[in-house]
């Protein structure tokens, strides 16, 4: 590979570093090209992507980025999972696909500039996703209004039911 070449990969790996909020660094030694293309699929169903990176281009980089903490760890075949949205969506694929195929090996991961160990990754991945955590926030913010009327009411009500009370107990002295 030329110099040239190297250069744009770099700068376009850069950015695409930048605009990531997730990445997680796998070994895929052993896997086929079909499981390596269904794996790539079900990434981009969740904004995410799964690239093999040449260590050196990776480690250059991720020069400037967030990923930089993860030099050290640029040592054996790497492909780096990127995703640019909601980063629990992609840790339940990655998961997921690695459960069913052994010989996909999840190493280490980034998020917000902190480390993430394989333990860290499988608790991200029983998040529930964005779409739940919203349904979740539109039901609680539709339940305070009601409730609010529920307990505005109860005075009134209240006070209906006792001269209610007081009637009823006029007609029986009467």
């Amino acid at each position: 590979m030329d110099r040239e070449t190297k250069g744009k990969i770099i700068s376009e790996l850069q950015k695409k570093l930048k605009k990531a909020n997730l990445g997680v660094l796998t070994s895929f030694s052993g896997m086929n090209v079909e499981k390596m293309e269904a794996l790539r699929n079900e990434l981009r169903k969740s904004n995410a992507e799964w690239k093999v990176v040449k260590n050196t281009l990776l480690r250059i980089a991720s020069d400037g980025t967030d990923f930089s903490i993860l030099a050290d760890h640029f040592k054996w075949p790497v492909a780096v999972v990127l995703s640019y949205e909601d980063p629990v969506a992609p840790a339940k694929v990655l998961i997921d696909f690695a459960k069913k195929n052994p010989e996909l090996e999840i190493k280490i991961g980034v998020l917000d500039k902190k480390l993430l160990t394989n333990k860290d990754l499988n608790v991200l991945a029983e998040l529930p996703g964005k779409d739940v955590l919203l349904g979740k926030l539109v039901t609680l913010m539709a339940a305070v209004p009601t409730s609010f009327v529920t307990v505005l009411s109860g005075v009134p009500r209240s006070f209906v039911q006792v001269l209610n009370a007081y009637c009823d107990k006029k007609k029986t002295l009467n």
